[in-house]
């Protein structure tokens, strides 16, 4: 050390003493929360066999009359009984509804104004979702009525309400399918045909219902694609006899697009042509 200059040492009350004292507390504030955590982990560990003995009498069971005899579930087949039928419910909506042909037609339009995420996903699921409710409206409530209302007062049992529920469902998807999809399916699953429409299993309903589902989403689609094609051609044409080819036709036929459909209040019109098409 030179004459002259004098050596301070770094305490707390220095800019390095005060970073380092952060730090040794942050250290202990860590190693505090990781030894809580351990204890009680360790504590749950050693708890969890004195409660589960406790907890199994208390499980409540529910029994099922059979021809054979009455057959008792407990709560766990009940919870895992509802999740499976939980996770059946998007196949369900998308299969036995009005759904598939919606959400089809409003994507398929939304490719044929070329307005690219316009308008997003989460809008015409929302828009498809609700169209879907309006639509099967009177199929509900008559499921409501016949079944659920009667099941729930405890006058009919378990599976007179499943079939009862069924119907409604039943009556729906054949007023919307083609027979020619039905007999197609039936030659498939090797049958000979059923004495009424209702007599058709689910197992054959289902995918005919599907399958003419898109064959007219695709037809409604087709429908709304000519007068937005018309206008990219006559954009183009135009465009090519100006000679500016370098010029995106898309570019300058997306507002022509976007204009005319506000004029002929396009929205309205797909959606009362949609919910109408179920009920022609």
């Amino acid at each position: 050390m030179k004459s002259g200059q004098i050596h301070t040492p770094i305490t707390s009350g220095s800019p390095g003493g005060a970073v380092g004292a952060r730090r040794d507390a942050t250290r202990v504030r860590m190693h505090g929360r990781r030894t809580a955590t351990l204890a009680g982990l360790t504590l749950l560990v050693l708890l969890l066999p004195l409660a589960a003995p406790a907890a199994t009498p208390g499980i409540p069971a529910f029994a099922v009359q059979s021809s054979g005899g009455s057959q008792t579930y407990t709560l766990t087949i009940e919870l895992l009984a509802l999740m499976t039928a939980i996770t059946l419910l998007p196949a369900l909506l998308l299969m036995m509804t009005a759904f598939t042909r919606i959400v089809i037609v409003l994507s398929i339009l939304r490719q044929a104004l070329g307005a690219g995420q316009s308008p997003p996903n989460q809008v015409l699921i929302g828009l498809a979702l609700f169209l879907t409710l309006f639509v099967m409206a009177p199929v509900l409530n008559k499921i409501r009525t016949d079944a659920v209302t009667p099941y729930m007062a405890g006058t009919i049992d378990t599976s007179t309400a499943v079939e009862r529920g069924v119907a409604p469902l039943k009556t729906f998807m054949l007023s919307q399918t083609r027979e020619s999809d039905v007999a197609e399916f039936v030659r498939i699953s090797g049958g000979k045909g059923y004495a009424s429409p209702q007599d058709v299993p689910l197992s054959t309903l289902v995918p005919a219902f599907v399958t003419s589902e898109l064959k007219t989403a695709f037809q409604i689609g087709f429908m709304l694609y000519i007068p937005f094609v018309i206008i990219d051609l006559v954009v183009a044409s135009v465009l090519m006899s100006m000679g500016m080819m370098m010029l995106s036709p898309v570019l300058i036929s997306l507002p022509f697009k976007l204009m005319l459909f506000v004029l002929v209040d396009g929205w309205s019109l797909v959606m009362g042509s949609l919910a109408a098409s179920f009920y022609h």
